[in-house]
């Protein structure tokens, strides 16, 4: 099964965050943009696992989630990955930096690191997807279109649960089935 950690959206926020996809997807149809019901704030991306690895996975989300608090999570302005690019992978808006979030995801990697799970060798870029770029053509419109959202403050949520997504990818996107659920102390 493919697999992910992540802090899935409060519908408020996934609410405002839709009316800026749908406004840049009417510039861009050359972008496969996010729906709604996929929007997350991805902590680590497993891939494919085991039924067992799945298993000790949830045990470590469990203990791992009993020894952080809830905190605030503030979605804030837009990117591009790479960075500045005018050929760029992924649309993004990005999450605050916040102690807490940096703290929760490390100490994640940390205690699947012990189990055997690999490290991302990346550091963590807190993110929310908005599309992936499928081609070049008139991506500078979009580009022009997404710089004006750079400061734009989406909102905050409180952050109190972690999940375990499972990932099935299918011709019309992924669908994401819920493995488990991790209540912050």
């Amino acid at each position: 099964m493919r697999t992910f950690i992540a802090i899935d959206l409060d519908p408020a926020l996934k609410e405002r965050v839709a009316l800026l996809v749908q406004k840049l997807s009417r510039a861009n149809p050359n972008v496969k943009w996010i729906g709604s019901d996929s929007m997350h704030l991805t902590l680590k991306f497993l891939g494919e696992i085991s039924e067992a690895q799945a298993e000790e996975v949830k045990a470590a989300l469990q203990a791992v989630a009993g020894r952080h608090h809830p905190f605030e999570l503030g979605l804030k302005g837009t990117g591009t990955f790479p960075p500045g690019s005018r050929n760029p992978r992924v649309l993004w808006a990005g999450f605050e930096p916040r102690e807490e979030l940096t703290a929760l995801q490390a100490e994640i990697e940390d205690e699947l690191a012990r189990k055997g799970f690999p490290k991302e060798d990346r550091p963590f870029h807190p993110h929310l997807t908005l599309g992936r770029v499928k081609s070049s053509l008139d991506i500078q419109k979009t580009l022009l279109e997404l710089e004006g959202w750079k400061e734009f403050e989406f909102g905050y949520m409180g952050a109190k649960t972690v999940t375990f997504f499972e990932s099935t990818l299918t011709p019309e996107g992924a669908r994401y089935t819920v493995l488990g659920e991790y209540q912050l102390a």
